[in-house]
């Protein structure tokens, strides 16, 4: 978890093309954190990007 957005964009990103997975970058309290897209299932955090290795970043919102 990073309470730096800025960083933790750049570890989602680099984490979706690593695993070549989508991942979700999500807020929950005052921290950010990433997750592949299919392990976050019903958790309580606010989506915020998607990273699609092969798309590039989009916000979910």
């Amino acid at each position: 978890m990073s309470h730096n957005l800025e960083l933790a964009q750049k570890h989602a990103w680099n984490l979706a093309r690593t695993l070549m997975t989508t991942v979700i970058l999500f807020r929950t309290g005052g921290t950010y954190g990433v997750l592949p897209a299919d392990e976050l299932g019903d958790a309580d955090v606010v989506a915020l990007y998607e990273y699609d290795p092969h798309a590039g970043a989009s916000s979910v919102h």
